[in-house]
Protein backbone atom coordinates (compact mmCIF):
# COMPACT_ATOMS: atom_id res chain seq x y z
CA UNK A 1 0.00 0.00 0.00
CA UNK A 2 1.47 3.73 -0.77
CA UNK A 3 0.88 6.61 1.26
CA UNK A 4 2.43 10.04 1.01
CA UNK A 5 5.74 10.36 2.58
CA UNK A 6 5.45 11.44 5.90
CA UNK A 7 8.03 14.36 7.64
CA UNK A 8 10.91 13.24 10.39
CA UNK A 9 9.00 12.99 14.20
CA UNK A 10 9.36 11.74 17.14
CA UNK A 11 8.92 8.36 15.85
CA UNK A 12 10.61 8.46 12.20
CA UNK A 13 13.54 10.79 12.49
CA UNK A 14 14.13 11.16 8.95
CA UNK A 15 10.22 10.50 8.44
CA UNK A 16 9.00 7.79 5.72
CA UNK A 17 8.58 6.80 2.09
CA UNK A 18 5.92 6.50 -0.29
CA UNK A 19 5.81 2.55 0.93
CA UNK A 20 5.78 3.63 4.61
CA UNK A 21 9.33 2.40 5.06
CA UNK A 22 11.21 4.17 7.57
CA UNK A 23 14.13 6.27 5.88
CA UNK A 24 16.75 5.23 8.87
CA UNK A 25 15.97 2.01 8.36
CA UNK A 26 16.53 2.02 4.57
CA UNK A 27 19.76 3.46 4.90
CA UNK A 28 21.05 1.13 7.48
CA UNK A 29 20.19 -1.61 5.49
CA UNK A 30 20.93 -0.24 1.69
CA UNK A 31 24.26 1.12 2.15
CA UNK A 32 26.19 -1.91 3.45
CA UNK A 33 24.31 -3.87 -0.15
CA UNK A 34 25.93 -0.76 -2.01
CA UNK A 35 29.16 -1.19 -0.76
CA UNK A 36 28.46 -4.95 -1.08
CA UNK A 37 28.13 -4.52 -4.82
CA UNK A 38 31.40 -1.69 -5.06
CA UNK A 39 33.55 -4.39 -2.92
CA UNK A 40 32.76 -7.32 -4.96
CA UNK A 41 33.05 -5.38 -8.06
CA UNK A 42 36.34 -3.99 -7.17
CA UNK A 43 37.56 -7.15 -6.50
CA UNK A 44 36.85 -9.00 -9.36
CA UNK A 45 38.56 -5.93 -11.59
CA UNK A 46 41.48 -5.95 -9.49
CA UNK A 47 42.53 -9.39 -9.80
CA UNK A 48 41.30 -9.61 -13.50
CA UNK A 49 43.23 -6.35 -14.34
CA UNK A 50 46.86 -7.00 -12.06
CA UNK A 51 46.66 -10.62 -14.00
CA UNK A 52 46.12 -9.11 -17.46
CA UNK A 53 48.31 -6.20 -16.32
CA UNK A 54 51.53 -8.39 -15.58
CA UNK A 55 50.70 -10.91 -18.66
CA UNK A 56 50.87 -8.15 -21.06
CA UNK A 57 53.52 -5.85 -19.43
CA UNK A 58 56.19 -8.39 -17.87
CA UNK A 59 55.86 -10.60 -20.92
CA UNK A 60 54.95 -8.13 -23.62
CA UNK A 61 54.75 -9.02 -27.28
CA UNK A 62 51.52 -10.13 -29.28
CA UNK A 63 49.76 -10.57 -25.72
CA UNK A 64 50.79 -7.07 -24.38
CA UNK A 65 49.51 -5.32 -27.81
CA UNK A 66 46.01 -7.33 -27.97
CA UNK A 67 45.33 -6.62 -24.14
CA UNK A 68 46.23 -2.73 -24.64
CA UNK A 69 44.26 -2.73 -27.73
CA UNK A 70 41.17 -4.59 -26.27
CA UNK A 71 41.65 -1.90 -23.53
CA UNK A 72 41.70 1.06 -25.04
CA UNK A 73 38.68 -0.24 -27.43
CA UNK A 74 37.01 -0.31 -24.55
CA UNK A 75 37.30 2.47 -22.93
CA UNK A 76 36.49 4.81 -25.78
CA UNK A 77 32.70 3.04 -25.30
CA UNK A 78 30.31 4.74 -22.43
CA UNK A 79 30.87 2.00 -20.41
CA UNK A 80 27.30 2.95 -18.34
CA UNK A 81 25.66 2.86 -21.63
CA UNK A 82 27.27 -0.89 -21.69
CA UNK A 83 26.46 -1.92 -18.30
CA UNK A 84 22.73 -0.88 -18.47
CA UNK A 85 22.45 -2.93 -22.18
CA UNK A 86 23.49 -5.24 -19.95
CA UNK A 87 21.20 -5.54 -17.37
CA UNK A 88 18.48 -5.17 -19.93
CA UNK A 89 19.77 -7.96 -21.48
CA UNK A 90 19.30 -10.20 -17.69
CA UNK A 91 16.28 -11.83 -17.47
CA UNK A 92 14.19 -12.46 -14.45
CA UNK A 93 14.50 -10.43 -11.00
CA UNK A 94 17.91 -8.23 -10.28
CA UNK A 95 19.86 -9.13 -7.36
CA UNK A 96 22.67 -7.45 -5.43
CA UNK A 97 25.10 -10.39 -6.44
CA UNK A 98 24.13 -9.87 -9.83
CA UNK A 99 24.21 -6.34 -9.90
CA UNK A 100 27.93 -6.79 -8.43
CA UNK A 101 28.86 -8.87 -11.36
CA UNK A 102 27.54 -6.97 -13.34
CA UNK A 103 29.71 -4.30 -12.82
CA UNK A 104 32.32 -6.32 -12.77
CA UNK A 105 32.32 -6.90 -16.37
CA UNK A 106 33.82 -3.54 -16.73
CA UNK A 107 35.92 -2.88 -13.57
CA UNK A 108 39.00 -4.35 -14.64
CA UNK A 109 39.90 -2.01 -17.62
CA UNK A 110 41.17 0.97 -15.23
CA UNK A 111 43.50 -1.18 -13.04
CA UNK A 112 44.53 -2.81 -16.50
CA UNK A 113 45.54 0.37 -18.02
CA UNK A 114 47.04 1.56 -15.05
CA UNK A 115 49.20 -1.53 -13.74
CA UNK A 116 50.11 -2.09 -16.74
CA UNK A 117 52.66 1.18 -17.08
CA UNK A 118 54.15 0.63 -13.47
CA UNK A 119 54.78 -3.17 -14.67
CA UNK A 120 56.83 -1.89 -17.65
CA UNK A 121 58.59 0.21 -15.34
CA UNK A 122 59.40 -2.38 -12.96
CA UNK A 123 60.36 -4.81 -15.35
CA UNK A 124 63.81 -2.79 -16.20
CA UNK A 125 64.79 -2.06 -12.53
CA UNK A 126 67.63 -3.63 -11.45
CA UNK A 127 66.46 -5.73 -8.42
CA UNK A 128 64.03 -7.62 -11.09
CA UNK A 129 67.43 -8.35 -13.77
CA UNK A 130 69.37 -9.35 -10.39
CA UNK A 131 66.47 -11.56 -9.72
CA UNK A 132 66.74 -13.02 -13.23
CA UNK A 133 70.17 -13.57 -13.28
CA UNK A 134 69.92 -15.75 -9.89
CA UNK A 135 68.05 -18.20 -11.88
CA UNK A 136 63.91 -17.52 -10.40
CA UNK A 137 61.65 -18.26 -12.88
CA UNK A 138 59.40 -15.33 -14.27
CA UNK A 139 56.96 -16.13 -11.90
CA UNK A 140 58.83 -16.21 -8.72
CA UNK A 141 59.77 -12.81 -10.09
CA UNK A 142 56.12 -12.13 -10.24
CA UNK A 143 55.45 -13.24 -7.00
CA UNK A 144 58.14 -12.53 -4.51
CA UNK A 145 59.82 -9.35 -6.28
CA UNK A 146 57.09 -7.46 -7.90
CA UNK A 147 54.29 -7.55 -6.49
CA UNK A 148 55.21 -6.76 -3.29
CA UNK A 149 56.57 -3.20 -4.43
CA UNK A 150 53.63 -2.90 -6.65
CA UNK A 151 51.02 -3.55 -3.55
CA UNK A 152 50.47 -0.38 -2.84
CA UNK A 153 49.44 0.71 -6.48
CA UNK A 154 47.12 -2.52 -6.78
CA UNK A 155 45.42 -1.70 -3.00
CA UNK A 156 45.24 2.31 -4.65
CA UNK A 157 43.48 1.04 -7.45
CA UNK A 158 40.71 -1.14 -5.58
CA UNK A 159 39.47 1.67 -3.45
CA UNK A 160 39.33 3.64 -7.54
CA UNK A 161 37.54 0.27 -8.97
CA UNK A 162 34.98 -0.07 -5.67
CA UNK A 163 34.07 3.84 -6.11
CA UNK A 164 33.61 3.55 -9.78
CA UNK A 165 31.88 0.53 -9.02
CA UNK A 166 29.34 1.76 -6.79
CA UNK A 167 29.28 5.23 -9.07
CA UNK A 168 28.14 2.59 -11.98
CA UNK A 169 25.45 1.00 -9.90
CA UNK A 170 23.66 4.17 -8.01
CA UNK A 171 23.37 5.13 -12.47
CA UNK A 172 22.31 1.43 -13.26
CA UNK A 173 19.87 1.57 -10.43
CA UNK A 174 18.57 5.07 -10.43
CA UNK A 175 16.97 3.92 -14.10
CA UNK A 176 14.97 1.22 -12.87
CA UNK A 177 17.14 -1.60 -13.57
CA UNK A 178 18.80 -2.67 -10.42
CA UNK A 179 17.40 -4.94 -7.69
CA UNK A 180 13.80 -3.83 -6.83
CA UNK A 181 13.81 -6.08 -3.92
CA UNK A 182 16.65 -4.39 -1.90
CA UNK A 183 17.06 -0.91 -0.34
CA UNK A 184 20.30 -0.10 -2.07
CA UNK A 185 21.19 3.53 -2.11
CA UNK A 186 20.67 3.35 -6.23
CA UNK A 187 17.45 1.77 -5.72
CA UNK A 188 16.41 4.72 -3.14
CA UNK A 189 17.16 7.06 -5.49
CA UNK A 190 15.14 5.36 -8.29
CA UNK A 191 12.16 5.55 -6.04
CA UNK A 192 12.36 9.09 -5.13
CA UNK A 193 12.76 9.83 -9.03
CA UNK A 194 9.46 7.39 -9.61
CA UNK A 195 7.55 9.44 -6.88
CA UNK A 196 8.89 12.80 -7.84
CA UNK A 197 9.97 13.90 -4.37
CA UNK A 198 11.95 16.21 -4.83
CA UNK A 199 8.80 18.08 -6.92
CA UNK A 200 6.58 17.27 -4.12
CA UNK A 201 9.36 18.60 -1.28
CA UNK A 202 10.24 15.32 0.34
CA UNK A 203 13.42 16.43 1.11
CA UNK A 204 13.87 14.21 4.31
CA UNK A 205 13.75 11.49 1.56
CA UNK A 206 16.27 12.80 -1.07
CA UNK A 207 18.80 14.38 0.99
CA UNK A 208 19.37 11.59 3.11
CA UNK A 209 21.04 8.97 0.93
CA UNK A 210 22.65 11.95 -1.39
CA UNK A 211 24.93 12.73 1.53
CA UNK A 212 25.71 9.16 2.65
CA UNK A 213 26.54 9.14 -1.00
CA UNK A 214 29.05 12.17 -1.23
CA UNK A 215 30.31 10.91 2.10
CA UNK A 216 31.18 7.03 0.86
CA UNK A 217 33.20 8.96 -1.76
CA UNK A 218 34.43 11.42 -0.25
CA UNK A 219 35.76 8.81 2.48
CA UNK A 220 36.88 6.91 -0.59
CA UNK A 221 38.93 9.90 -2.08
CA UNK A 222 40.92 10.75 1.22
CA UNK A 223 41.59 7.00 1.30
CA UNK A 224 43.66 6.69 -2.28
CA UNK A 225 44.65 10.45 -1.50
CA UNK A 226 46.80 8.18 1.66
CA UNK A 227 47.55 5.42 -0.60
CA UNK A 228 49.09 7.90 -2.88
CA UNK A 229 51.46 9.30 -0.74
CA UNK A 230 52.21 5.70 0.64
CA UNK A 231 53.02 4.69 -2.50
CA UNK A 232 55.04 7.76 -3.64
CA UNK A 233 57.33 9.11 -0.62
CA UNK A 234 57.91 12.88 -2.46
CA UNK A 235 54.38 13.00 -1.61
CA UNK A 236 54.47 12.27 2.16
CA UNK A 237 54.63 15.86 4.26
CA UNK A 238 57.38 16.52 6.50
CA UNK A 239 57.35 15.88 10.18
Amino acid sequence: SFRPSTPPSAEHWLGTDRQGKDIISVLVIGTPQTLRIGIIAGTVGIVIGTLLAFIAGYFGGFVDSTIRFVVDTLQTIPILIVLVAIAIAIPGDMTVEMMALIVAMLAWLGPTRVLRSQVLVMRQQKYVELARLTGMSDLEIIIKEMIPNLMPYIVANFVLAVAGAILASIGIEALGLGPFEANTLGMTIYWNIFYASLLNGWWWWWAPPIIIIVTLFVGLFLVTRGLDEWANPRLRKRV
